[in-house]
């Protein structure tokens, strides 16, 4: 731009940041952006090239949800200083906004996954997967634990990590493979919470990376010991090595209505038997 002190209409300043002429009439009535100057005899706003700078600073606050007297207290004391305090403070916000998203960008696609999976299942089929490595919360938790002391143990847990809402993550139950070897199918040592995009740290129980036997149960807990003696008796026809734990969640509670609906999704790590033992 040649003439860049040339004065520009509202309609052409407004063009040039891409916004509407409203937004900047809205700008002027509050006393954040005035114009360069006003025509006396039409009362037309005119704004200088040289205010491009200025609104696009406050533009950009107002694109991460800084208030009007929040910029209003920043032009008043403008300096790089306060703007690098400030775009500091933004920015910390936007990326909890953008971790949270992306939380909720992957619960919605295991949600998806556990539909596309519904639609899909054989239930009495035993199949073998592959899993990546994840990090969970888990609470420990024995026969004598009550209910209402299980929803405690949870509730305080997701506090603890600042969810929000129960659909942040996935929870579910742990059996070790010790015990579903002497036939101890209710022997749930700890409840878990898988919480998107946790990354590994000190106290997490880390589910291990590696191939897994998965199995689903439909219906009623009184009925998983049976299906836990159908997946040890598939283990031991393949040739298969179970260890660690059983891991237990729910895959269609959003869409099940009765408890003979209810579908169990079970994982417990495997590999095969070396030959010779």
């Amino acid at each position: 731009m040649n003439e860049k002190g040339k004065m520009l209409t509202i309609g052409q300043f407004a063009a040039l940041h891409g916004i509407h002429k409203k937004t900047l009439m809205w700008y002027d009535e509050v006393g954040l952006f005035r114009p360069a100057a006003v025509n006396p005899e039409n009362g037309y706003r005119c704004y200088n090239y040289h205010q491009s700078p200025v609104l696009e600073t406050i533009l950009l606050l107002r694109e991460l949800d800084v208030s009007i007297p929040e910029i209003q207290e920043f032009l008043k004391h403008r300096s790089a200083e306060s703007l690098k305090c400030l775009l500091e403070e933004k920015t910390a916000k936007l990326d909890q906004t953008i971790l949270h998203l992306q939380a909720l960008r992957n619960t919605l696609l295991g949600h998806h996954r556990d539909m596309v999976t519904l639609l899909t299942m054989d239930l009495s089929e035993i199949t073998l997967v592959e899993k990546e490595e994840c990090g969970l919360v888990t609470v420990k938790i024995d026969k004598e634990t009550s209910f209402e002391k299980e929803v405690e143990l949870i509730t305080a847990e997701t506090a603890k990590y600042r969810l929000g809402r129960l659909h942040e993550a996935s929870y579910g139950s742990m059996i070790p493979v010790a015990s579903l070897r002497a036939g101890e199918f209710d022997n749930y040592t700890r409840l878990f919470i898988e919480l998107p995009f946790l990354p590994p740290k000190e106290g997490l129980h880390m589910q291990p990376k590696g191939t897994y036997l998965r199995a689903f149960h439909k219906g009623g807990w009184d009925e998983l010991p049976r299906r836990y003696q159908e997946i040890l008796e598939f283990a031991g026809k393949q040739g298969l090595v179970l260890s660690g734990y059983s891991y237990e969640k729910g895959i269609n509670e959003t869409v099940a209505e009765r408890i003979e609906d209810y579908i169990v999704q079970i994982e417990i790590p495997c590999s095969f038997r070396e030959e010779g033992l």
